[in-house]
């Protein structure tokens, strides 16, 4: 009998979403089939030191006292050496056989930057490791939400108005980006650092005297800052599957707990409601499926992605908000219940996305030996 695949499960990171991670860490783990794989668990603390053996999701739950029920069931893995930093630094300085020879495939579920910007991705193409996910290029982009918006109208998706700018433009003419929100956006408005995901360091801002303190509270985030006009809008969600022929789920809604879409409303306050199917027409359910795949290729994905949109409530219109290239996996994330919802399970679609990523890898090592 062969051996298992053996899974390296990444998890935790700098990113301002290390808690988000820890939970969806701890749902894959416990979903995947482990009479096909092996779970070998690999913390990133939030200082960028890298815990490979033992039971790296405990020892990261207790450092942030992040009450997890801490049964993942993770295997072995004990005896696999930590990946060492140069001292003062956060670099990686070497990646040790010990860890690379100790898996077959990399599941990374680093929400957020430097782990699905593709920072991560590049250490595992460098490695020649395959892995779950959008490839280097494709998490940079959809990362980067300057950078994703013109790609979306590029390939004619539309969207609500939004400017970016930088916390030196600020700082050097403020009244200046003041002035282009009033004529531009107006009120309210959304102000969001321009890389990070799951609401984190987003503000609505609701008069001109409130714009100071939404930006200082980007820019702890990210020197890159957003600003969005508010739409009037019910949240709609689409989960795509797939590599050069992804596939769409079903469409779901989100009828926040909070007054808006935030990081408490997403993962603290379980009284946010996801309505699976959304409650909308044929056509306009098709529409979003459609936009949904035509954003997915727009980036280059590969694997998996959430794609977020607006249904304005006036007008009937969808607007793309943003893609997720490493969708929440929490007992209440949209992406695993919406396959649930289209007749795939949650240990069903880990398997997937597994073997999306073997069949990518694979791909790609022929087309590099058919050079040689």
């Amino acid at each position: 009998m062969s051996r298992r695949i053996r899974v390296g499960v990444l998890f935790g990171g700098r990113s301002g979403e290390h808690d988000v991670s820890l939970r969806s860490a701890q749902a894959i783990m416990r979903a995947i089939d482990r009479e096909r794989f092996e779970v070998v668990p690999i913390g990133i603390t939030r200082d960028g030191r890298w815990m490979v053996g033992g039971d790296p999701l405990r020892a990261l739950a207790e450092q942030s006292r992040l009450p997890l029920e801490l049964d993942s069931g993770a295997e072995d893995g004990s005896g696999q050496a930590g990946l060492p930093v140069q001292p003062g630094s956060r670099a990686l300085a070497v990646t040790e056989p010990a860890w690379t020879g100790a898996v077959d495939v990399v599941f990374p579920v680093l929400h957020g930057p430097n782990g699905e910007d593709g920072t991560v991705q590049g250490l595992l193409e460098l490695a020649d490791i395959p892995y779950v996910g959008c490839g280097v290029l494709a998490s940079a982009v959809a990362m980067d939400k300057p950078t994703a918006k013109r790609l979306f109208a590029q390939a004619g998706l539309p969207m609500a108005r939004w400017f970016a700018f930088t916390w030196g433009e600020w700082v050097r003419d403020r009244a200046a980006i003041e002035r282009r929100v009033a004529c531009e956006l107006g009120y309210p408005c959304f102000v969001k650092p321009a890389n990070l995901g799951s609401s984190v360091g987003v503000s609505k801002v609701r008069r001109p005297a409130d714009l100071p303190a939404a930006v200082e509270a980007a820019n702890r985030h990210d020197r890159k800052i957003v600003i969005e006009e508010a739409i009037d809008a019910r949240e709609l969600e689409v989960s795509v599957l797939g590599n050069d022929e992804p596939v769409a789920s079903v469409v779901g809604e989100i009828v926040p707990a909070r007054e808006f879409y935030d990081y408490e409303a997403k993962y603290v306050d379980d009284r946010s409601q996801l309505l699976i199917p959304a409650p909308i027409s044929d056509e306009q359910a098709a529409t979003a499926r459609a936009m949904a795949i035509a954003a997915f290729k727009a980036i280059d994905g590969a694997g998996m992605a959430r794609v977020d949109f607006f249904l304005e409530r006036s007008t009937g219109r969808i607007l793309i908000n943003e893609v997720n290239t490493i969708p929440g996996f929490t007992a209440i994330s949209m992406y695993p219940k919406l396959w649930e919802a289209s007749g795939l399970s949650f240990r069903d679609l880990v398997t997937r996305l597994i073997e999306l990523a073997l069949e990518r890898h694979e791909e790609r090592a022929l087309r590099c030996r058919s050079w040689t």
